[in-house]
């Protein structure tokens, strides 16, 4: 906590007034003729001081500045945040010469959205709607006369609400800036939301991404939301709707905020319109959270761009020396034909070199980042050779293989680098089933060209992706369930993909459906 703002502005166009809500809050300012006139109150009407309250611990040491008119509060206000000293508490006349106490309001929210106004007024020319509809909605309203203890209450509630509300802004603010890893992360917010729930009245309230438009995943949230809410359905009804990504909305009782892909949900207790202020610290939890999240992801995604570094070294190194034997071999079965030994199994020899030799060097071009050289790729020739080597692996003969791609599909691109794309996908899903035991396994590879894309589909009928890793499936060094995994296969599958300036994507549908998509 900060050393407290108890600044206060008085604005009245009423000496008096004025100078008697400075006497309330700042005893200190009290002149010896007031204290002569306190003394007389006591001895004619016999009964305690009634002009000023009994001052306790728990109430703030204010300091008050006054205004006469709206144009000087107005000033008043912008010197004061020019300054970096705002009012937390303006108290302010309605009926004034000039321009009056509403219109005074609108222009200093062009300045101060946080301070908290309250009118004090015994008439009043606009109704309540029409005051908090133009002036915000972090406004009070008390009627003249008041007593001292009433604005000591008003202006002490009024403090403490603002400066809770700066700490938690200032708390905020701080996120994007602090380098944690998820975990830490996710308690640190969960924490935040929890805080910023409260200020909003609320005990439920969600924060969560939506992944290309239609899939929301949630990050965090607290208390039941999810079983008062149909997200589904809230998310249709939301994207319907002209939202800016970086405003706040009120739909009854529900409020939305959105910043980039993220958004949080928080379910009021009543169906009152949320204060500007709120709305504003909603915004900014939203706005600060996305980013640690990114800040987040990118830290590790260095971490682990280092070790691949330090480990691709190592290996691109080992990849180096291999190849030279793997070549050899290819010479050895020219050789062996020379000598008249044209047999199957130096036909099978040789395809297992090239095959090697292809792995080594589409290993080295993801290590180095080669730029993709593109050529026009039969795609049923591809996954038709993808299939044929597929057959020499374990527990093949348990698994149906279909293949649904036109003969005459053609796509710019590598065939060494889409061939070993669509193999590793597809040892993957084999090994999956084999290791899983599932019976009646089945892979289905369907191409086809969706608009401007050749879509590309490998599905099975396993047990689906893990949940805890679905979103770092195609980091490296990620494997889950594979008994020889190594976790680079699907980060190289990735590289190769971006690099072609397509898209790779997976989703469980009673199994496991990788989709990847390949401009024409």
């Amino acid at each position: 906590m900060n050393e407290l703002n108890t600044s206060v502005l008085v604005i009245d166009d009423e000496e008096m007034v004025r100078d008697n809500i400075e006497d309330i809050l700042d005893p200190r300012s009290i002149s010896q003729e007031q204290y002569g006139i306190n003394s007389a109150v006591n001895i004619l009407f016999d009964t305690p001081a009634t002009l000023l309250a009994p001052r306790t611990r728990n109430i703030p040491v204010f300091t008050v500045d006054k205004a006469s008119t709206g144009m000087e509060g107005i000033q008043k206000v912008r010197q004061a945040v020019e300054a970096g000293r705002p009012y937390a508490v303006i108290f302010l006349d309605m009926r004034m010469p000039g321009i009056n106490g509403l219109e005074t309001a609108i222009e200093i929210r062009k300045y101060d959205l946080k301070a908290e106004i309250v009118f004090i007024t015994a008439y009043s020319d606009c109704s309540i709607e029409e005051i908090v509809e133009q002036a915000g909605q972090n406004v009070g309203y008390h009627c003249k006369p008041y007593a001292s203890e009433e604005i000591i209450q008003i202006a002490t509630k009024a403090v403490t609400d603002y400066n809770k509300l700066r700490n938690l802004e200032k708390l905020i603010e701080s996120i994007a800036s602090i380098g944690l890893n998820h975990n830490q992360l996710n308690s640190l917010l969960k924490n935040i939301l929890d805080q910023l729930a409260c200020s909003l009245e609320t005990d439920m309230a969600l924060l969560g991404k939506l992944h290309d438009g239609f899939v929301y995943e949630k990050v965090l949230s607290i208390g039941a939301i999810e079983e008062k809410i149909n997200l589904e359905e809230l998310i249709a009804r939301v994207k319907t709707m002209p939202i800016e990504k970086d405003e706040v909305i009120q739909i009854d009782e529900l409020v939305l905020a959105r910043m980039d892909n993220y958004s949080v949900f928080a379910l009021l207790k009543k169906h009152e319109k949320l204060k500007t202020e709120k709305m504003y610290l909603l915004k900014l939890f939203v706005q600060n959270a996305a980013q640690a999240i990114r800040n987040a992801e990118l830290n590790e995604k260095l971490i682990q761009k280092e070790k691949l570094s330090a480990v691709g070294q190592v290996l691109a190194m080992v990849m180096h020396d291999l190849r030279s034997p793997i070549k050899n071999i290819q010479l050895i079965t020219g050789l062996m034909r020379e000598d008249g030994d044209i047999s199957e199994m130096v036909d099978l020899i040789d395809q297992s070199a090239e095959q090697a030799s292809r792995i080594s060097d589409d290993f080295l071009d993801f290590i180095k980042e080669t730029k993709i050289t593109k050529v026009s790729v039969n795609v049923n020739k591809i996954v038709t050779e993808a299939i044929k080597q597929a057959e020499a692996r374990e527990g093949i003969e348990q698994i149906t293989i279909i293949k649904n791609v036109p003969d005459t599909l053609v796509v710019p691109g590598d065939e060494s680098k889409l061939r070993g794309t669509i193999i590793n996908l597809v040892n993957n899903a084999i090994d999956v089933l084999h290791d899983r035991k599932i019976t009646n396994g089945e892979i289905t590879i369907t191409a086809r060209i969706e608009g401007k894309e050749v879509m590309l589909y490998i599905t099975d009928n396993g047990p689906g992706i893990p949940p805890e890793i679905s979103e770092t499936l195609f980091e490296p060094f990620v494997t889950k369930y594979k008994t020889n995994g190594t976790g680079l296969g699907l980060s190289i599958v990735k590289q190769f993909i971006t690099g072609h300036g397509g898209k790779i994507a997976v989703y469980n549908n009673n199994g496991a459906t990788f989709t990847i998509s390949l401009p024409l």
